[in-house]
């Protein structure tokens, strides 16, 4: 199954949020749509839920237009929206049957992912008995009890101890594996990167990158070295610059031209006692910061 948003817009009185939101995900991998605040992330995934619609553009299932009541979509919201003085059990068949489920399927459903999730003593509880994490983790019971073909999940490993965190990372590669499209939306880079294979980077409310992540990587421009030495603080003076420390030790220093890597390494490791010297590979967060600062973002979600 491929899903596909073409040319979204969406304008909320003169303020326009997003400018033309074009991307596609694929059932069998997991989609990061990124962004700082305030890019048009919450309103695109609103309209994808057909909370409300766009302006112009069309979103496709398999080439074909999407109709809300025809594709189960389970969402893990930022923002947690269950009711804390109601029975757990209670409100989590209750979600269940919004999304179409039999009573005796829901209860069947909602009790597998309780004990899949470790949860099952809490059945009877009340919401607001349990701890943030615990909470956030009856959340998701919503989100995956009515077996959805689309699952989104909005800062899912927000709150979670590292225990925790490692459940959800299981859980959400077994949905990854049962070949449904998982969307992703966090600001923690590093659990993109574990997970996606492709993202969108929202800024502004445009698409200013998107791909296969390890396209990207490979593609990004190869004009800076990672060094450490002994002899740093020289090294440091000698190409002030065009070179800083990184955090977690080392300098960087940025190239005129990636055709230089040779030549510099060479000058580098002849002139200096040098302990490594190697091209930098840009990190997931490394480039999420280069396409999002210092840009004036318009758009709101």
């Amino acid at each position: 199954m491929r899903l596909e948003l073409k040319n979204i817009t969406k304008s909320f009185g003169e303020k326009e949020v997003l400018k033309g939101i074009s991307f596609s995900a694929d059932s069998g991998r997991a989609f990061g749509l990124l962004g700082r605040n305030g890019a048009g992330k919450t309103t695109t995934i609103r309209i994808l839920m057909d909370v409300f619609g766009a302006d112009s553009g069309e979103i496709f299932i398999d080439g074909t237009p999407i109709r809300a009541r025809e594709v189960s979509i389970g969402y893990l919201p930022e923002e947690r929206g269950l009711y804390p003085k109601k029975k757990i059990i209670d409100q989590l068949v209750y979600f269940a049957r919004l999304h179409g489920m039999k009573q005796q399927d829901a209860v069947k459903s909602v009790d597998y992912w309780l004990g899949r999730l470790g949860m099952e003593e809490h059945r009877g509880k009340r919401l607001d008995t349990l701890s943030k994490g615990n909470q956030q983790k009856i959340q998701l019971v919503t989100a995956l009890a009515h077996n959805p073909q689309i699952v989104i999940l909005d800062e899912p490993f927000s709150g979670l101890d590292p225990v925790n965190a490692m459940l959800l990372k299981d859980v959400v590669k077994e949905e990854i594996q049962k070949g449904k499209i998982v969307l992703f939306s966090s600001h923690q880079m590093n659990y993109i990167e574990e997970f996606c294979d492709s993202i969108a980077i929202l800024n502004g409310g445009s698409v200013v990158l998107r791909g296969d992540i390890q396209e990207i990587k490979h593609n990004y421009v190869r004009d800076k070295l990672v060094v450490r030495s002994e002899e740093a603080d020289k090294i440091l003076s000698d190409f002030a610059s065009c070179c800083t420390r990184k955090e977690g030790g080392g300098l960087l220093l940025k190239l005129s031209s990636a055709d230089e890597k040779q030549n510099m390494m060479k000058h580098l490791t002849e002139t200096y006692d040098i302990d490594e010297v190697k091209v930098f590979e840009p990190s997931l967060n490394d480039i999420f910061v280069e396409y999002t600062k210092d840009r004036n973002e318009e758009a709101g979600e």
